[in-house]
């Protein structure tokens, strides 16, 4: 698939999901939370990392601030299950996209979400769309809404 398709994908299934996105695209790239904040101009803190665990078998997304690290132990907690980091296939099985361009929604099979609370601290916060070199913005608690994640609290 390339980037445009992969894109055009997302953002219909954002608007399918109730959320307008306006997609920016930066050529050097978005694929770290560091050069997302630096393209877009804001904090590391209010950009969303799509990171895609795997807890037994069963793919689940994190959405969480860049400015945090996922803790395994909380999430395997809440979800009372053993967890890992996902392998770059099993992104792009569950997904759809290539790590670095994970979209917080719109995957190729619908994925448990997981919201944690500090991007409810932000009033706007910048998503990947798609690709390594697209994001959007968006509400935190629209995203909530959009992804239907349950907001728990499991990055340190």
């Amino acid at each position: 698939m390339s980037r445009s398709d992969a894109i055009e994908r997302f953002t219909s299934e954002a608007e399918a999901s109730g959320l307008t996105v306006e997609v920016h695209r930066f050529p050097d790239g978005t694929r770290t939370a560091a050069d997302a904040a630096a393209a877009v101009g804001c904090g590391v803190g209010q950009i969303v990392k799509s990171l895609v665990f795997m807890a037994d078998v069963r793919p689940v997304l994190v959405l969480c601030s860049g400015a945090k690290r996922v803790n395994e132990e909380l999430l395997s907690a809440h979800l009372g299950l053993e967890v890992r980091i996902a392998a770059a296939a099993e992104v792009r099985s569950a997904t759809g996209y290539a790590i670095g361009g994970t979209p917080p929604l719109g995957h190729a099979v619908p994925l448990r979400t997981v919201v944690d609370p500090h991007l409810l601290e932000f009033d706007e916060v910048w998503a990947a769309a798609g690709t390594p070199d697209s994001v959007f913005p968006v509400s935190p608690k629209a995203l909530v809404k959009a992804t239907a994640g349950a907001v728990i609290a499991v990055t340190h």
